[in-house]
């Protein structure tokens, strides 16, 4: 689905109980008391479709690109805490008791039920925590797995208290129509959480794969193949990424995402180029040749299939080398007759992969610390060094398509715009979030 259409289903998915409570046309109560109701219904929607966001839906990832998908993830969980901590406050100087006869659609008052109250207080603190621990997780001292069982469990409590809430203690989440829709959204949801965690886990364990080789490219990084195991494989376009589960059960949260650096015409193989940064990075070299694997993708809009230019630029930084590995390995596979130009970078000489089969190609290599006997570019990849490398044909005309660290993207992509080059021809993703 494109992105304006997904848009769209977003906005209409999150303002339908707002609307449908609107609808009733019940009396108004003033106007404090009304946005208050309002910001919490919104609060309410937007929780319910972070589980969709969440989910890795390849019909709502492949329109936007899953990094989009995930970036818009945290910025609407900040946006419902904002809003979930104003909810509350704006009842400020409104009456409040037990339900008056003359007031049956709590225009005048609100509820003092200890239920209905606790489950909105109980989500107020238990949104807050999810939030601010999402935030905070790097800093953190525990797991990446164990963050996300608890993410997971900690949305899950959270639904539930806010459907208790807002159909106890809500003016309008009261009526049946809206008390139904809030039910069959907070399902939708739950269900989404069940299909991630149990039901495409069975589906994995029919799909498993075994690791083929894992060997050193350089002090830390690293050439890891998997092949499936009585299976087909993964049908996937060059520049694509998957998360790997490498050692562990299909239920296992042990997952991480890494780029595909084979290209699509070596499958049913499939190769990662992995770097050495965290737990289970560390443990690259103990792996075994026919150990277990689970593959969850393809993922990814990087792809330059049926791109009308008849150019491409590959602007790699550090391992972020491995996607456009596998874009210039499949358009060479495939006699493709558009030109390729690389541009990669690293710190270290001894960083580089693959030095031989890229330096057959149209290679600039940069290193921001070289040896004394280095005849290549030095410093970062920056506008003076595109400058330097690239055609006022290439920049106007070529694809451009950025893997690397968040610093360098945003300068090449800063540059690139200011020497005219449109947003359409810029590819890159992004997944270094805070």
């Amino acid at each position: 689905m494109k992105w304006p259409y997904l848009v769209l289903v977003y906005m209409a998915l999150i303002l339908a109980p707002l609307g449908l409570s609107w609808s009733l046309d019940w009396p108004p109560r003033s106007f404090h008391q009304e946005l208050a109701s309002a910001l919490g219904m919104l609060a309410y929607s937007i929780i319910l479709m972070e589980f969709l966001l969440s989910g890795r839906f390849r019909f709502i990832s492949s329109g936007v690109g899953m990094d989009v998908t995930m970036r818009v993830h945290q910025v609407m969980a900040r946006t419902a805490l904002a809003f979930a901590l104003l909810h509350p406050l704006l009842y400020q100087g409104t009456p409040s008791g037990g339900q008056r006869p003359w007031d049956v659609s709590s225009q005048l008052t609100i509820t003092t039920d200890f239920f209905a109250l606790a489950s909105g207080i109980g989500a107020y603190l238990l949104l807050f925590i999810l939030v601010i621990s999402a935030i905070a997780r790097k800093t953190l001292d525990y797991k990446y797995e164990t963050w996300r069982l608890l993410h997971g469990i900690g949305a899950l409590f959270l639904a539930c208290l806010l459907l208790h809430h807002t159909v106890y203690a809500g003016r309008y989440g009261g009526h049946p129509a809206v008390a139904y829709l809030w039910i069959a959204m907070t399902g939708i949801a739950v269900g989404t959480l069940l299909y991630v965690y149990v039901a495409h886990p069975l589906l994995q364990m029919r799909r498993p794969w075994r690791v083929v080789s894992i060997n050193r490219l350089t002090p830390r990084q690293w050439e890891l193949k998997v092949r499936p195991d009585g299976h087909n494989g993964l049908t996937f376009a060059a520049g694509q990424f998957a998360w790997l589960n490498v050692g562990h059960s299909a239920f296992s949260l042990h997952e991480h995402p890494f780029s595909i650096s084979s290209a699509p015409v070596d499958s049913p193989a499939i190769s990662f180029v992995i770097k050495e940064l965290g737990d289970f990075t560390q443990t690259l070299g103990q792996i075994k040749p026919g150990t277990l694997a689970y593959l969850d993708g393809p993922h990814g809009n990087l792809c330059v299939d049926d791109r009308p230019e008849r150019g491409i630029v590959l602007v790699a930084g550090g391992v972020g080398i491995a996607p456009l590995l596998s874009i210039l390995r499949q358009v060479r596979s495939n006699a493709d007759q558009r030109d390729i130009k690389l541009i990669y970078g690293n710190r270290l000489e001894e960083q580089i992969v693959y030095r031989q089969e890229l330096s057959r190609e149209d290679t600039v290599f940069v290193l921001s610390e070289p040896p004394d006997n280095w005849c290549g570019e030095t410093g970062w990849i920056d506008g003076p060094l595109l400058d330097r490398t690239l055609s006022s044909e290439q920049f106007d005309n070529w694809l451009f398509v950025l893997c690397g660290p968040n610093d360098m993207m945003d300068v090449v992509e800063d540059h690139l715009i200011a020497r005219g080059t449109s947003s359409q021809r810029i590819l890159s993703e992004r997944f270094d979030y805070d």
